[in-house]
């Protein structure tokens, strides 16, 4: 007997919203400068990171935020390299 079509498993809708979360994507100005800043949900957060604005680790599972220069001299490619992750509370304080 022929077996019936494997259906692929739907998403929740905690995915859909994790994924939109992901890439919502603001310009900020702090610190002197333009700032690309980019939230990272908790099931995107797959390894640790350690926050510059505390210096303690933002652990993987952990939902923080990603900042880069949106303004600076060396270029978009840089400025992306240079990216760092913070926790958000020391982001917002900073």
């Amino acid at each position: 007997m022929p077996r019936a079509p494997r259906r692929r498993p739907s998403s929740s809708s905690d995915d859909s919203f994790d994924r939109f979360v992901a890439a919502f994507k603001r310009t900020e100005t702090r610190r002197g400068g333009e700032w690309t800043v980019q939230p990272i949900s908790q099931g995107q957060a797959l390894k640790p990171y350690t926050c510059p604005g505390c210096g303690r680790l933002i652990p993987a599972g952990t939902a923080h935020l990603v900042a880069w220069r949106a303004d600076g001299v060396l270029g978009d490619a840089a400025d992306l390299a240079a990216r760092r992750h913070w926790h958000s509370h020391c982001w917002r304080v900073g």
